[in-house]
């Protein structure tokens, strides 16, 4: 893809780029309140949501297009841009003809390719940035799939918003940030610049600062972060909002590394890495051959291939090997969960072979 930037006028090219505003436009006080804050603290692009999809019936669905006034009068009085979230051919429309300057497609339409599809069309013919979430499910292909139906629409100022994805076990985050897909995708298209949403992920205000943080670490070209005059009064997602001083303070903390500094001291660990990799691929080459060799012996006993005990034997006691040499032990499930996968898949064959 021939992607064209996504910043406009005014806004430095600098990271990170920031887009602040409240999760949900909720009345004209509300908006022009926390847009003047913003702007007083040097933020250039605004955003609110207008219409707020939302998970059950009866909840606040935003203010519909009445709220494009208000940002309309944001953009007039601050001078700073503002953006909407799309999710139908009719949004679209109705933030073109307000006048918004940047749209973005929200996680639970990117999960859907006729909505995509959809949007797409109507954009057609109109330069304008558009940002795109990535699925509300872990699903790269998906999200790069919306990603090429706005570029085949004519779109070349596009960038990704990394929001986290649903699981149902939520622990610490409200959407796991699962950082290796966002990477994934910038290995792929690394002109493609990538925003990160800390209030989606983390859900709640405290965790907005270390996010904004790795998302810098890991080189992510800007931040989207939700900033009410008024968080705790907020109509949706209160508890993930910041107010505009805190966001203000958030920014100042951040710690932006210099991607262009030399890499000549790396060299050597680089080095050191690259020969531990091929020593594990040797051993992991090993291990299956070994896998293969008890498929035959089990397939001449006539013996099943999944031995339960034996395996949660495994878990068990490598957890607790790896936990003992500081290695997180789910990290450690993790790769003996794909380790025996593996092992079990070759001695199917070994088993299904006449």
């Amino acid at each position: 893809m021939e992607l064209e930037s996504i910043l406009l006028p005014g806004v430095d090219d600098k990271r990170p780029i920031v887009i602040a505003g409240p999760c949900s436009a909720e009345s004209e006080e509300q908006v022009m309140d926390t847009a003047r804050q913003l702007a007083a603290r040097g933020v250039k692009m605004f955003r609110a949501g207008i219409w707020k999809p939302r998970t059950k019936p009866g909840g606040f669905e935003g203010i519909g297009v009445p709220g494009l006034a208000w940002l309309k009068k944001v953009k007039k009085e601050t001078g700073m841009y503002v953006a909407t979230e799309v999710a139908t051919q009719q949004h679209v429309f109705e933030a073109l003809k307000a006048g918004i300057d940047i749209l973005w497609i929200g996680a639970r339409t990117t999960v859907n390719p006729f909505a995509v599809q959809e949007i797409a069309d109507a954009l057609k013919g109109v330069d304008i940035p558009v940002l795109i979430k990535n699925p509300v499910n872990p699903d790269l292909e998906l999200w790069i799939g919306a990603i090429q139906r706005i570029y085949n629409a004519g779109i070349r100022r596009i960038g990704v918003i990394h929001r986290g994805f649903s699981s149902y076990d939520k622990k610490m985050y409200r959407n796991l940030p699962l950082w290796h897909i966002p990477i994934e995708l910038h290995r792929r298209f690394p002109d493609l610049p990538i925003i990160c949403d800390p209030s989606h992920i983390g859900g709640k205000r405290e965790l907005v600062a270390p996010l904004c943080q790795q998302a810098m670490d890991l080189s992510f070209n800007g931040l989207i972060i939700e900033s009410h005059c008024n968080p705790d009064c907020a109509l949706s997602d209160a508890s993930q909002q910041i107010t505009p001083d805190v966001l203000d303070y958030v920014l100042n903390l951040l710690v932006i590394r210099d991607s262009n500094q030399t890499t000549e001291s790396l060299a050597e660990l680089r080095r050191q890495i690259d020969e531990i990799d091929e020593n594990l691929l040797e051993l992991l080459a090993k291990r299956m051959r070994i896998s293969r060799e008890i498929g035959v012996y089990k397939k001449e006993h006539n013996m099943p291939i999944l031995q339960a005990p034996r395996y949660s034997e495994i878990l068990e006691k490598r957890s607790n090997m790896g936990e003992a040499m500081d290695l997180n032990p789910d990290f450690i499930k993790e790769i003996l969960k794909e380790i025996h996968e593996e092992s079990v898949r070759q001695q199917m064959v070994i088993m299904n072979e006449q």
